[in-house]
């Protein structure tokens, strides 16, 4: 917004020109971080004590943790502070006319509505298990097929216009249309490895990178400051991608397909940064608040509808491996359980309590060890993730 204000005045008054430093997009993006931080550092305890004045108070789970009954009552639902830091700092920071920007916050607002209800039914109704699996997934896929069928001719043209003519034209062609390669999977570490994916192909795949790590980064967060750490690591590198993505010259000298707009989710990627690290200030070992599903489930949304528009969906998995790796130790505890009581009549469990935090909880390891040795993983993951920057 603020770049949009600075280029009309420009063309009222030459003398200006100074305002020409908001057209760069590497300042908007510190800018908009150091927003993002101050305006939930500074919020953050009106927030917190409003939420305890409305007895928001998270529930633990009967057959939870036993240590982490103490943290009954303790503030939930302050991913709306973050959310809320967000979206403030990318509509005042970036280019309002980008495409990008407003698909990725209507996406990351519309999963945080989903775990608005799933949070407000927690501390509301008295119900820990919220809203229902069924009713939940449901309403992300709604989201995650629409924001999938826009996104899958938006990558290729500049303009909502011709992003509605391409979806009429593949209607009309019986859904039949050729994406060019950058639509493709890009794989890393190659050069020019492109997986073509068609029409159906993108938007499985995009449905399934921003639904999966929707739930994935809200399996995470179980521990103080466990997903928020890597949640802004994450999308600090996914930044880096789209700046280059989005600049002609560093994508083709990088080997990269060039995007036409996704350099400003840079804007928006540092927003996140911004406000995830005010948010730790709060939410650090012992928590004062817990982001709630409100938080998690949107800022996993957010990371998945990036790494989609900057076509780095398997360097999102690689970069996000403590978000897949609590995803997958969820799945594989539930389908061993179920196949070994059908099949001898007890349930077994591959490990001793999934997420697979808790597992390291039950093994003897302390909170914080946990914590900050999966920021450590994450961190390492990032670099990986960064280095296929070159190495091609």
């Amino acid at each position: 917004m603020l770049m949009n204000l600075a280029e009309w005045l420009q063309t009222l008054s030459p003398d200006l020109g100074p305002l020409r430093v908001f057209q760069y997009l590497t300042f908007r993006a510190v800018m908009a971080a150091m927003t993002a931080l101050l305006i939930a550092l500074l919020s953050g305890p009106f927030v917190i004590r409003r939420l305890t004045a409305l007895k928001i108070g998270q529930p633990v789970r009967g057959y939870g943790m036993q240590t982490h009954l103490v943290k009954s009552g303790t503030p939930t639902m302050g991913g709306v502070l973050i959310l809320l830091s967000i979206a403030v700092s990318t509509l005042l920071w970036a280019d309002i006319s980008n495409r990008f920007v407003w698909i990725v916050l209507l996406v990351t607002g519309g999963f945080g509505a989903i775990g608005w209800v799933d949070d407000w039914r927690k501390v509301v109704r008295k119900d820990p298990e919220g809203m229902r699996s069924r009713e939940k997934y449901l309403w992300q896929s709604l989201i995650g097929l629409l924001a999938a069928l826009y996104l899958v001719f938006s990558i290729s043209e500049s303009s909502n216009w011709k992003v509605l003519q391409l979806v009429m034209t593949w209607a009309r062609s019986g859904f039949d249309v050729d994406l060019p390669p950058k639509a493709g999977l890009l794989v890393p570490f190659f050069k020019s490895v492109s997986y073509p994916l068609g029409v159906i192909g993108f938007m499985i795949l995009t449905y399934l990178v921003i639904v999966g790590s929707s739930n994935a980064v809200n399996m995470t967060d179980g521990l103080d400051g466990l997903a928020i750490m890597p949640v802004v690591m994450v999308a600090s590198s996914l930044g880096i991608f789209a700046f280059i993505t989005g600049n002609v010259s560093l994508s083709r000298y990088l080997l990269f397909p060039h995007i036409a707009g996704s350099g400003e989710l840079l804007v928006f990627c540092a927003a996140i940064s911004g406000a995830g690290l005010a948010f730790l200030w709060f939410n650090a070992h012992p928590a004062q608040v817990f982001m709630g599903d409100v938080g998690a489930l949107a800022l996993g949304a957010a990371l998945g509808t990036v790494a989609v528009i900057v076509r780095q969906e398997i360097v999102l998995a690689i970069m996000g491996g403590v978000f897949v790796a609590e995803a997958l130790s969820v799945m594989l505890q539930v389908t061993w359980f179920k196949f070994t009581k059908k099949r001898y009549g007890a349930g077994r469990r591959l490990f001793l309590m999934a997420p697979l935090h808790h597992h390291f909880e039950k093994a003897g390891w302390k909170e914080t060890q946990v914590v900050v040795r999966f920021w450590i993983v994450t961190m390492l993951l990032c670099l990986i993730g960064l280095s296929t920057l070159k190495l091609r």
